[in-house]
C-alpha cells in the first residue's frame, strides 16, 4: 500500500501561518504568505493546460519568485525538471528533449539563452507568467511518497547527463535524516547561497516546509553579505563547500561568528587540515558530508568532534541509511580495504529517467552503485577516496587524485587544485596538477617539495600548470574532463 502525507506547504501554513518562511533581499514572507503565493502561481498552470503527472522544466536563479513557482509545481503534482542555469543552450536542448518536458518556465534574464534552444517546446518567461490568468487547478491534498516530483540531471562528468528521479518520499526522508543528525532547534534559520537548481539548495527548501524553518536566500555567494546576514538574522546553519568556507574565514579576519551559529554543513569533498584548524580557532562547527543528487542531498556526515581525529572522513551513514564497500564481484570486503561505495536508504533515487538499462545496472537489490571508491575504518567511518572514473593507474599503481589535491591544498599559497592523469609512454599515466595561486610567489619547486614530504614518489605530479580558475559545475565539483581538454589543447602528453 502506497504511503501518503498531507501537502507539506499547506500543512505548514496551517500549523504555523505567521512564522517566517523566506527572507530574500530584505523582504520577509510568512508560511501563510508563501502558501498563498504558491497557490496563486499554481492557479496559472491551468492557463497553460499543465496537469498532474505531466512534466515541466524550469530555468531559474535564486529568487523569491523561483521558490514560489517550485512550490506551486510541487503542490500541483507536476514533475519538475530543474535545469542548471549555467548550461549552454545546446546542453539545455538535450535535457529538455531527454525529459520530454511539455513546457519551459524561465526567468526573463535567460531570454538570450532560451532563444537559442534547439528543441520544440513552449517557452514561458517570468514576465509572461505574471500576465497569465488564474484558473482552477487542483492543489494536492496529499502527496504520494512514491510519486516522482523532481528530476535533476547529473553533472555529466562523463558522457551525457542522466535525469535523476526524486520522489516526495526521497525528499521527506532526506529532511528527516538531516534533522536526526544535526538536530532541529526552535530558532534554526538556514542561509542558502548555493543554487536552488542543485540538490544542495533545493533540499533546504524542502527542509523549510517540513521543519517550519526560515530560509535566508541569497542570489549568489558573496562572503561579506554572508557574514552580515548571519549576524543580522541570527542564522544557525549554512551549506558550503571548502572554497566558500575559505572566503568566509578570510573575510572574518580576527572576528568570529555569533555564538548562535551552530553548523557549517560542508560538502564537495573532505576539507584540508588547515581549513578545519582555522574553523576550530573561530569556534565554527564544521559538519563534513557525503551525498549526491541520487541521494537527495547528504547521506553520511562527520560531526565536528571527529573533524581532526578522523581527518578526511565523510563520517557515518545517517540514521535511515546504509553503506557497503564491495569488490568488483560485489562481495563485501574487510574494513580498511578499498572498494566501490554502495548506498541504500529511503532517500535514494528510484532510478534514471528513460534509462531502464542504466537504472538496472546502477541500482541492484535497492543498493545504489555510486562509482565512488572508498573504505570503512574499524569504527565504521567512511573515507571517500575518489571517483572510479578519475582513478589514475601508473605503472600498475592506483593513484587517487583527491589524495594529491589534499596535499596541495594544505599549502597556504594554494587556493584551489585539480589533478588528472596524463599519458606516459613508460608508466601509462602520470599525475599532473592544475594550481590556482593565493600567493603569487608560490613556486613549482615549493609545491613539489611539499608533495615529496607527504606522498610516495609515484604519486608526485610530473608537471604543474598555474591557472586563474578551475572548471567546476554548479555543485562546485571539479570537472576533470575539462582539465583533460586543457591538457589536450596544450598538446602535452608528458613523457613523449
Amino acid at each position: 500500500m502506497t504511503e501518503t502525507m498531507p501537502n507539506w506547504l499547506k500543512k505548514r501554513a496551517d500549523l504555523s501561518p505567521n512564522r517566517e518562511a523566506l527572507i530574500f533581499e530584505g523582504n520577509t514572507y510568512t508560511f501563510k504568505q508563501v502558501f498563498e503565493k504558491a497557490k496563486s502561481y499554481a492557479a496559472k498552470l491551468g492557463a497553460i493546460s499543465l496537469n498532474r503527472g505531466e512534466t515541466a522544466a524550469v530555468l531559474f536563479s535564486n529568487q523569491a519568485e523561483s521558490v514560489f513557482i517550485l512550490y506551486a509545481l510541487q503542490m500541483a503534482g507536476i514533475r519538475t525538471v530543474i535545469l542548471n542555469n549555467r548550461l549552454t543552450s545546446e546542453e539545455l536542448s538535450w535535457q529538455l528533449g531527454d525529459s520530454e518536458a511539455k513546457v519551459l518556465l524561465y526567468e526573463t534574464r535567460f531570454n538570450d539563452k532560451v532563444s537559442e534552444i534547439n528543441y520544440d517546446i513552449r517557452n514561458i518567461s517570468s514576465d509572461e507568467w505574471s500576465q497569465l490568468q488564474e484558473k482552477t487547478v487542483t492543489i494536492l491534498e496529499e502527496y504520494n511518497l512514491d510519486e516522482v516530483t523532481t528530476i535533476m540531471y547529473t553533472s555529466g562528468t562523463t558522457g551525457n547527463p542522466k535525469g535523476v528521479m526524486q520522489t516526495y518520499g526521497n525528499h521527506w526522508w532526506s529532511a528527516n535524516a538531516s534533522a536526526l543528525n544535526l538536530g532541529l532547534h526552535e530558532h534554526d534559520k538556514w542561509l542558502c547561497t548555493v543554487p536552488i537548481f542543485h540538490i544542495s539548495g533545493y533540499s533546504i527548501l524542502m527542509r523549510s516546509q517540513i521543519y517550519g524553518m526560515p530560509v535566508i536566500l541569497h542570489s549568489s555567494f558573496e562572503e561579506k553579505k554572508v557574514i552580515e546576514d548571519i549576524r543580522k538574522y541570527q542564522v544557525t546553519v549554512m551549506s558550503v563547500v571548502s572554497t566558500m568556507l575559505r572566503r568566509v574565514l578570510a573575510e572574518l579576519g580576527s572576528e568570529k561568528l555569533p555564538v548562535s551559529f551552530r553548523c557549517m554543513l560542508l560538502g564537495g569533498g573532505p576539507a584540508p587540515l588547515p581549513l578545519l584548524e582555522a574553523c576550530l580557532d573561530k569556534d565554527i562547527p564544521v559538519f563534513q558530508t557525503y551525498g549526491m543528487t541520487e541521494t537527495s542531498s547528504q547521506f553520511a556526515t562527520l560531526s565536528p568532534e571527529y573533524s581532526i581525529q578522523r581527518l578526511g572522513s565523510a563520517g557515518k551513514a545517517l540514521f535511515p541509511n546504509q553503506i557497503r564497500i564491495v569488490d568488483s564481484d560485489e562481495q563485501d570486503i574487510p574494513q580498511g580495504a578499498e572498494g566501490e561505495i554502495l548506498v541504500k536508504g529511503p532517500n535514494v533515487t528510484i532510478g534514471y529517467l528513460n534509462r531502464p538499462d542504466v537504472t538496472a545496472d546502477k541500482i541492484r537489490d535497492k543498493w545504489l552503485h555510486t562509482g565512488d571508491i572508498g573504505y570503512l575504518d574499524s569504527e565504521g567511518f567512511l573515507y571517500v577516496l575518489d571517483r572510479r572514473s578519475d582513478l589514475i593507474i601508473s605503472g600498475g599503481e592506483n593513484i587517487y587524485p583527491a589524495e594529491i589535491e589534499g596535499v596541495l591544498l594544505s599549502h597556504p599559497g594554494v587556493s584551489d587544485a585539480g589533478v588528472i592523469g596524463a599519458s606516459d609512454e613508460k608508466w601509462q599515466q602520470v599525475p599532473v596538477a592544475f594550481i590556482v595561486k593565493s600567493d603569487p610567489d608560490i613556486s613549482e619547486d615549493a609545491l613539489l617539495a611539499l608533495c615529496e614530504e607527504k606522498l610516495a614518489k609515484y604519486k608526485l605530479p610530473k608537471k604543474f600548470y598555474f591557472v586563474e580558475d578551475l572548471p567546476r559545475n554548479a555543485a562546485k565539483k571539479l570537472l576533470r574532463r575539462k582539465l583533460r581538454e586543457w591538457l589536450e589543447a596544450e598538446g602535452d602528453a608528458i613523457g613523449h
